[in-house]
């Protein structure tokens, strides 16, 4: 089960932190993913984390801005956000890969196996 919070209404420029914990044991093994969705439109990858945390991959449009870590001793998986802009505003979700490793799906909604409620994000202008 992961349990994800953290969100908030934050100024554009601000910075928000994520946490998404994991229950379970074997949260260690797998690959991590966030995931965000604006209303009226589709969910949208944002990055990802391999098992261990040595790879992290993002999408474009957070590249610079975002940054995933875990602490797999707390069972925990991070979303660090700053230079946060209007757009940023959705609904935040991790999600488990029970892939350890980053692959050719890891941007892809379908390859996650287990899904934590979401976390509202706000951006003002």
């Amino acid at each position: 089960q992961l349990q994800a919070s953290g969100g908030g209404l934050v100024q554009a420029g601000g910075s928000l932190r994520l946490s998404c914990e994991a229950s379970g044991r074997t949260f260690s093994r797998y690959a991590m993913g966030w995931f965000r969705q604006a209303p009226g439109k589709e969910r949208e990858f944002v990055g990802a984390i391999n098992w261990n945390g040595i790879s992290t991959y993002y999408a474009d449009s957070v590249k610079g801005r975002f940054t995933i870590s875990r602490d797999n001793a707390k069972n925990t998986v991070y979303l660090q956000m700053s230079s946060l802009k209007p757009e940023d505003t959705a609904v935040y979700y991790c999600a488990a890969d029970f892939d350890s490793w980053l692959h050719g799906s890891t941007w892809h909604a379908p390859a996650y196996d287990s899904w934590g409620q979401g976390t509202q994000v706000t951006v003002s202008s």
